[in-house]
């Protein structure tokens, strides 16, 4: 049976939104993540874009040594990295309105994360039709909601997946069945889902580099080397991969957490990121469409790195108009920890978080 499946993936997205959003800063290298103050911060990178990847910059480095990167580069002559904090509510309403977008094209779409989705195209009698189809949701994207995307089309999610990374950015590649093999053979194996660091190390020791060198590889000898996992990796090797797109995942939680700038106990400004955590939280559960949730859960970890969680069920549940309801129960939750109830050596606090479960649609 004839598959085509798509695979749209955001382009830098959270710093392209933030680019959309304040035009000044178009062509300027960007750093999205935590707070950063006279170079001092304890968070990481969210989305680092393709100018500040130039400089060695990329998603989940500590944001320190970001800054860093960008004072060597600033002290080369090279132009100053802008660091900016996170804006979750606009990120997400961003996301939706590309999964509608989509949606007007495909009956079966599949969000993978926040700025990455599959989508089935199979009704299309042919590849090309199915890139046309892709080319229009790229440049209603791009008309509609300011940022660009990259699409991969293939046989499978793995194949589309593979297509829309390698062509980053705004970017369109087409693999078709016949052609496979022969697309994957000279990518690096890393580029395989399943292949981390550790285990490409395993392969790099034996001078196993490239996707055509695993394909030597028997079922049992990786079978041997990996376990199960490498009954996985021989088919992706060869390009199989049967995973069928999953229109509706369940929603366990909606949930966000930060790290204080400064090790604290004070209520002022513990209050304000909490009441910011909780507008974005509640705004996720709107945009998301759903009716109610039955329970409200916060963290708090402590400067010595302890964790603690403080949970309450809502019998009746919240509504997308209880709001005000939401931040009162959550504020509750969280009080004792800034006193002596849960805290009773004042212990000063370095992460908040807030969390809502059971989730109905």
């Amino acid at each position: 049976m004839k598959r085509i499946i798509a695979h749209l993936d955001m382009d830098a997205f959270f710093a392209s939104v933030e680019e959309q959003k304040r035009p000044h800063l178009l062509g300027r290298p960007i750093v999205v993540g935590s707070e950063i103050i006279d170079g001092i911060g304890r968070g990481v990178v969210s989305t680092a874009n393709y100018r500040a990847r130039e400089y060695g910059i990329k998603s989940a480095m500590p944001i320190t040594m970001a800054w860093r990167l960008s004072q060597e580069a600033k002290n080369q002559g090279k132009e100053e990295v802008i660091f900016l904090p996170v804006d979750f509510n606009l990120y997400h309403k961003i996301s939706f309105q590309v999964f509608e977008i989509i949606k007007k094209y495909s009956n079966k779409v599949e969000q993978a994360s926040v700025d990455e989705f599959y989508f089935d195209l199979s009704f299309a009698d042919t590849f090309l039709e199915a890139k046309i189809i892709c080319s229009k949701i790229k440049a209603e994207i791009k008309s509609k909601a300011g940022v660009t995307c990259s699409v991969g089309i293939g046989p499978n999610k793995l194949i589309s997946k593979i297509c829309a990374g390698i062509k980053k950015p705004d970017g369109l590649l087409v693999i078709e069945p016949k052609n496979v093999q022969d697309f994957l053979n000279p990518l690096d194996i890393r580029e395989l889902s399943g292949i981390g660091p550790k285990t490409a190390q395993v392969f790099y020791k034996k001078n196993i580099k490239t996707i055509k060198d695993l394909n030597t590889f028997s079922l049992l000898e990786l079978k041997e080397l990996l376990g199960k996992q490498g009954e996985k990796i021989y088919s992706k090797v060869r390009g199989i991969d049967n995973d069928s797109i999953t229109e509706c995942r369940e929603v366990k939680s909606i949930g966000q957490q930060v790290t204080l700038n400064v090790n604290s106990l004070d209520i002022m400004l513990i209050g304000d990121l909490f009441n910011k955590l909780c507008d974005s939280v509640f705004e996720k559960f709107v945009v998301g469409k759903f009716t109610m949730f039955k329970v409200i859960t916060i963290t708090v970890r402590f400067a010595d790195f302890k964790t603690q969680t403080s949970a309450k069920s809502i019998k009746l549940g919240i509504g997308k108009n209880q709001k005000k309801l939401f931040k009162i129960e959550a504020l509750k939750l969280l009080l004792p920890f800034l006193d002596t109830q849960k805290n009773p050596h004042q212990k000063l606090i370095r992460l908040i978080g807030i969390r809502i479960e059971k989730i109905v649609l």
